[in-house]
């Protein structure tokens, strides 16, 4: 009997707004630039992809090449996605490193 493995596709596990606010959660709690721009590519795509672009002002290749491997999204474009995903960043202090004052 031969097995026949398909790929994964996250986007397909992102199926409603619970496992998606925590889905993105993680991706910015583990604060890896490239796992963030992936799991919002994810979300975008189990959203619908020209939909989320659209909303955004931007082309649906526009919003492809931000997340891609080599896009370099800008901050404000992070903050104008993350409006049209319906969710929001938070600030907390992390226990692992005290804020300092600078001098």
């Amino acid at each position: 009997m031969t097995v026949k493995f398909k790929k994964w596709d996250a986007s397909e596990a992102l199926d409603n707004e619970e496992v998606i606010t925590e889905y993105l959660k993680l991706a910015f709690e583990d604060g890896n630039p490239e796992y963030i721009k992936s799991a919002l590519a994810n979300v975008a795509k189990s959203r619908n992809m020209t939909s989320i672009a659209k909303q955004m002002g931007i082309s649906r290749q526009g919003l492809y090449n931000m997340l891609s491997e080599n896009g370099n999204p800008e901050f404000k474009t992070i903050q104008s996605m993350l409006e049209v995903l319906g969710v929001k960043l938070s600030i907390v202090t992390n226990d692992k490193a005290k804020l300092k004052k600078v001098t």
